[in-house]
């Protein structure tokens, strides 16, 4: 599948926040699921170079997880984990994020999930970390790639489950 949709990466002026806005040719319902399934979310997350192994997962309000990122040809492997702050379905999900390489290190993530139009959805993730510095090396480390093209496997998940 050609993706259509732009991934929008931003630094927010002034502030120590992130936003990624995205469109999906799918409606809140099925975009939501593939961030909340286990299964599904091995499917898209992060660059294609990469497979993800779910160590927890427990998308509830108040639940956490932890996932290993893997590629094989350079041994990479990084852990990433958090808590699931608010989980409302098809909506929003507020959640911690922190990784291996910065583990003193935190950011709050508000993902939203917007109806649009002819059964499609926009989804607006906000993240917010400790200080402009650390925004603007986390846009500089290359988390860009990850973002586009873990979106174009999620829009290729999507298409097949269609």
């Amino acid at each position: 599948m050609k993706t259509r949709n732009v991934t929008e990466i931003e630094a927010v002026p002034d502030l120590p926040v992130i936003r990624i806005v995205r469109e999906f040719e799918a409606p809140p319902e099925r975009v939501f699921r593939a961030f909340v399934d286990p299964d599904l979310f091995t499917q898209w997350c992060g660059p294609r170079s990469i497979d993800t192994t779910i160590d927890v997962w427990d998308a509830r309000t108040g639940g956490e997880w932890r996932y290993t990122a893997r590629r094989a040809s350079d041994d990479f492997r990084m852990g990433f984990w958090g808590s699931f702050h608010e989980v409302r379905p098809a909506e929003r999900i507020v959640q911690t994020w922190s990784y291996d390489g910065a583990p003193d290190g935190v950011s709050l993530e508000t993902t939203t999930f917007e109806p649009l139009d002819g059964g499609r959805c926009r989804v607006v993730a906000t993240s917010v970390v400790e200080s402009i510095e650390i925004r603007d090396q986390t846009l500089r480390s290359g988390m860009d790639v990850g973002v586009r093209e873990g979106y174009e496997q999620l829009d290729e998940l999507l298409e097949g489950e269609s």
